[in-house]
């Protein structure tokens, strides 16, 4: 096979390696139009997992690789004046030009040729190759070649960074944070071999222009950065090489190959430099490409399942990587309101990667310094009793809304059930709802119930607004307070644009066939082209609507609820006048935000001034439509802020649900950022919901200041015990179990405690030695 390598960087000098090591036979060319010594920046990162990958794939180079590592396990966080230390993570670095001169010698040794200082213009120069690899990095001369079958789609990041390196050896992996008259600096630093580490440093565009730093030159960029970490560079020099201030490039494709052309590394993709290296990812990327022509022997088909089993895994990554780049952007809202610790873990986990639980096993003595950080700050703020001598994980401390104390942070998210008979909860109700209770969350939400009867979202949907509801939900009520220490919401909702629909079972969204009922919304758009289309409300149908919610909340009040939510998200009524793109009104109800939410503040003030005092209200908002034209960053913390002044508790961040033709980015913990955001930006509890299922991401989130309390739906569906089962992995005797569940209690702590001694044993052996626990460091920097 004739294979043509565009790109003498690490992905298309291992690839080659690799293939021609597989087949001596194989005619493999390496193209590079830069000299065999030119390189940009410095050191590159490696973790152990990604070492492990090398050693499989080639024992000769890994060697020498390895061979030159300057290897750590710590991460140092420089922040105001402290020095927050985590150890037991295994990475380890490399000089670049190191790298790229083994990689070289190997490829020589295999019998690759290596054409350097060969510009490429015109890919027909290689017709007849049978493989053309596009490994020329993020300005790709064959990714543009191929524009219209690859589909590249570049953003381009807000921040400023530049790439330096330091004749300081940082001892550890170490991230600076420091403040001056132009605004907030973070560095990322790491030792690559025994003398010199790279320094990068980032700061917003807006602090980097007012620094003059978008007139410097490379030799001005060193004076400046030098002056402002002199301190922490402790008299050594900082290094250039091609160091111009850049804006970061995340790179997609929709395709990675056509016909016999294939990309790699960053001519496919990237991954900001937070989070690994890209490096990394193109190595990886080499080995699975190798891998995927050696199990098929036609190209084409062999570049077809080399991009099936491979992007999976690149996009996960650069998930992480978005969230992770975002929260290098965005750390203005972090900095100086979290406390040191706080800081440090919300850093550590800040791509949700890394998690309390797999923290722990890295650095035992850091998550128990969080722990006991966390559990007194709970107890402070709830004015509960002293939690007792075992320190309890973030999930099991307790928290104050007004005068209602939860003795834990889980909470049963509201699920529509759509059993109810004209409106009333029944048996079902009593069951679903009193077994989560019984099952150990602290406060369960009951569904999105409905202030009319032409509000409803389906036939099913239950009600607040006749006698009878208020009877059978204070029966439920009244089962919960008697049969656990819950408390429990009632959310209230007017289905709006939504409504007259079949149940979920029956076709979600989906119009009745019949006995259909009038709609109203902000504006006269149907959801579904085919949908009913609603009435744009007047000013007598708000004040009908604002009297529905009043009434239902007074009943909620009477029916002994403890808290109450107004639901205004997911495109309901109140939601489809918060949205810009289903409020198109004119009048003083629609336009600017603070018009827009003129008629959902009315009802909730309305609703507040009657609801008892002590009791905590709180809101569900969409914090974002996916969708072009939405509700934009600044809407989201102008509503909030109003609704904080309102007098509301607590903001229930939840997306989405406003348009069908919404394009949400999922993934574990995916709504998390937006009540992060909220929380950090506007002072306000918040609540997080969605895609988050165990006990660990629950503590990875608290513990981060991310949110104050965590919803979780489905998994309650599957386990209404989630709860409990949570406090027997964590042996939190504390947490109460009714009492005809304390034989049950004794053996599931019994079994998780054995489990977990079963499966820290495992990790132990299965460990590399970088990865040792060993206690952390919290130190007064110098």
């Amino acid at each position: 096979m004739r294979i043509v390598s565009i790109g003498g960087g690490p992905a298309g000098l291992y690839f080659s390696l690799l293939m021609k090591k597989a087949d001596p036979g194989h005619d493999i060319t390496v193209v590079e139009r830069n000299r065999a010594d030119d390189t940009f920046g410095f050191g590159v990162v490696f973790s152990d997992a990604t070492l492990e990958s090398f050693a499989e794939a080639d024992r000769e180079s890994y060697t020498e690789i390895t061979g030159s590592f300057a290897h750590w396990d710590a991460i140092d966080i420089h922040y105001r004046g402290a020095v927050l230390t985590s150890r037991g993570h295994g990475f380890a670095g490399i000089a670049r030009q190191r790298l790229l001169d083994i990689l070289q010698r190997r490829c020589a040794e295999l019998g690759v040729r290596l054409e350097f200082q060969t510009e490429v213009g015109d890919l027909a120069a290689y017709a007849d190759a049978d493989l053309v690899v596009g490994a020329d990095g993020v300005n790709s001369v064959v990714r543009g070649r191929h524009a219209e079958q690859f589909k590249p789609h570049v953003d381009w990041r807000p921040n400023k960074f530049v790439w330096l390196g330091t004749t300081y050896p940082f001892a550890a992996f170490t991230f600076l944070f420091k403040e001056s008259e132009h605004g907030l600096w973070r560095v990322h630093a790491y030792r690559y071999d025994a003398s010199t580490s790279t320094f990068i440093l980032e700061t917003t565009e807006e602090t980097w222009r007012r620094a003059g730093l978008d007139q410097a030159d490379e030799d001005r960029t060193i004076a400046f950065v030098e002056r402002l970490f002199a301190g922490e560079l402790r008299g050594h020099r900082l290094l250039k090489n091609r160091s111009l201030w850049r804006s970061f490039p995340t790179v997609r494709n929709a395709a990675w190959h056509h016909r016999n052309v294939v990309l790699v590394g960053d001519a496919a993709h990237t991954a900001h430099f937070s989070i690994g290296s890209g490096t990394k990812l193109a190595i990886e990327d080499a080995i699975a490409l190798a891998h995927a022509l050696q199990r098929h022997g036609e190209v084409e088909k062999a570049l077809a399942a080399y991009e099936e089993d491979r992007r999976p895994e690149v996009e996960r990554l650069q998930r992480a990587a978005q969230v992770s780049l975002e929260w290098f952007e965005e750390m203005e809202r972090y900095h100086g309101r979290l406390e040191p610790i706080q800081f440090a873990l919300s850093l550590l986990t800040r791509s949700l990667r890394v998690t309390h639980d797999n923290l722990k096993l890295r650095d035992s003595g850091f998550v128990a310094a969080v722990d006991r950080w966390f559990a007194a700050r709970a107890e402070q703020q709830s004015r509960a009793p002293a939690l007792g001598a075992r320190t309890p994980p973030p999930m099991f401390t307790p928290y104050r809304l007004r005068e209602m104390v939860l003795a834990n942070r889980i909470v049963v998210s509201p699920m529509c059930q759509y059993s109810a008979e004209d409106g009333t909860p029944n048996d079902w109700h009593l069951v679903n709802l009193g077994s989560r209770a019984i099952g150990g969350a602290a406060l369960v939400v009951a569904e999105m119930t409905d202030v009319s009867r032409e509000g409803r979202i389906t036939p099913g949907c239950t009600g607040m607004y006749r006698p009878e509801h208020l009877a059978a939900w204070k029966r439920i009520v009244d089962f919960v307070h008697a049969a656990s220490p819950a408390r429990i919401a009632l959310q209230l909702a007017h289905a709006g644009r939504k409504g007259s629909t079949r149940r979920l079972w029956e076709g979600m969204d989906e119009p009745l066939p019949e006995g259909n009922w009038p709609l109203i919304s902000a504006s006269a758009l149907p959801y579904h082209p085919h949908s009913q289309v609603p009435k744009a409300m007047d000013r007598r149908d708000m004040d009908t609507v604002r009297d529905q919610f009043v009434r239902a909340a007074q009943m909620a009040g009477q029916a002994g609820f403890d808290m109450l939510e107004l639901h205004m998200a997911h495109g309901y009524l109140l939601a489809s006048f918060i949205s810009p793109l289903t409020n198109r009104r004119t009048d003083e109800y629609g336009g600017s935000i603070e018009n827009r939410m003129r008629f959902p503040l009315m009802v909730f003030e309305s609703c507040r001034k009657k609801f008892p005092k002590h009791k905590p209200m709180s809101v569900r908002i969409s914090a974002t439509d996916w969708a072009p034209g939405g509700l934009s960053g600044e809407d989201l913390m102008a509503l909030t802020r109003m609704l904080k002044t309102a007098g509301c508790d607590l903001i229930d961040c939840s997306t989405g649900q406003t348009v069908p033709q919404q394009r949400p980015v999922y993934g574990r913990m995916y709504q998390a950022p937006y009540a992060d955001w909220v929380r950090n930006e506007v002072g306000i509890a918040t609540m997080t919901v969605g895609a988050v299922t165990t006990p660990d991401q629950v503590n990875t989130l608290l513990a981060a200041g991310k949110c104050d309390l965590v919803a979780l739906a489905r998994p309650h569906l599957a386990n209404p015990y989630f709860t409990l089962q949570a406090s027997a992995w964590y042996q939190q005797m504390g947490q109460h179990w009714p009492p005809q569940y304390l034989a049950g209690r004794d053996q599931a702590f019994r079994n998780a405690a054995r489990e977990r001694a079963e499966m820290r044993d495992l990790r132990i052996k299965a460990r590399p030695a970088s990865h040792e626990v060993t206690e952390a460091g919290v130190k007064k920097a110098a």
